[in-house]
């Protein structure tokens, strides 16, 4: 961050003198695909990505999370009935990939300035008899009037099949375009998709959790992104170790608050925060 200012227009630039930003994982993805995932997203607030687990990663995923899945929920909206996991990428490296896989990566891309952020991280595993979540959305913490521009998007990661039984996300088409007005439970759709797809929408778009009517559990991940001007749902930069920090991919790091939104948000005494990466590693030879 020591590029010289010579004008108040130069802070809208990239000032990082090292640590320059860097594209992400999502230029790798067809253009024309791209656009018209993003073109359902404008449309009805959400688009479903099939299939972008492979079998394989199904199983690792499974196999590395069921061991966490020792709590449940403490209100209603965690669901009494609910298991959920934090911190995962401290846990676990085999959630990375619903984090910073290039379709949504793309999506993100198209939709938030340069250096947006990871907001949330969380494994929910609905049991047998969970109610239905109440309707929400994923921004409407932050303060600023609707209609507007999402802040952020969610990802929800189907691990198990979703199905109108056992506890799919519900959502409301379109209502990502309204104002002040509030949704009915009549309103609820719920988001059926095979095991390894992903549902995608806006943080302006209302859903919620659906009841599990059925005699098994439905596991899944969520990840939820957000400005980079924002402050995001966890804490990223106080709960992830330095050293899951230099575990993670290099969209993960700069998601979790190790990058800059010019001019400077986002430094550490004055300097880029990768720069405590590189002590953490001189210190640790």
């Amino acid at each position: 961050m020591g590029a010289e200012v010579s004008s108040l227009v130069n802070l809208a630039g990239d000032l990082a003198g090292t640590y320059r930003w860097t594209p992400s994982s999502g230029d790798s993805v067809d253009p024309a695909v791209a656009e018209a995932d993003l073109c359902a997203l404008r449309r009805d607030g959400y688009v479903i990505l099939p299939d972008l687990l492979t079998a394989a990663e199904l199983v690792e995923i499974q196999e590395a999370v069921m061991p966490l899945l020792d709590l449940q929920g403490r209100n209603r909206f965690e669901g009494h009935t609910t298991q959920r996991v934090y911190s995962v990428l401290n846990k676990t490296r085999a959630c990375d990939r619903i984090a910073d896989h290039p379709r949504v990566l793309a999506l993100l891309d198209r939709l938030f300035m340069p250096n947006y952020l990871l907001s949330m991280l969380q494994v929910i595993n609905i049991l047998p008899g969970e109610l239905a979540q109440m309707l929400h959305t994923d921004d409407g913490f932050y303060p600023i009037p609707r209609p507007r521009a999402a802040l952020g998007a969610a990802t929800i990661w189907a691990i198990d099949d979703f199905t109108a039984d056992n506890g799919a996300t519900d959502i409301i088409a379109r209502s990502h375009l309204w104002g002040d007005r509030a949704p009915e439970e009549s309103d609820r759709e719920p988001v059926v998709m095979a095991a390894g797809s992903c549902v995608f929408f806006l943080g302006t778009l209302w859903h919620g959790g659906g009841a599990n009517r059925s005699d098994t559990a439905r596991l899944a991940l969520t990840a939820q992104y957000c400005e980079p001007w924002l402050r995001p749902q966890e804490a990223f930069t106080l709960s992830t170790t330095r050293d899951t920090v230099r575990a993670v991919s290099e969209d993960i790091r700069r998601m979790l608050g190790y990058s800059i939104h010019p001019p400077f948000i986002g430094q550490v005494d004055g300097m880029h925060p990768k720069r405590l990466l590189e002590a953490g590693a001189a210190e640790a030879l």
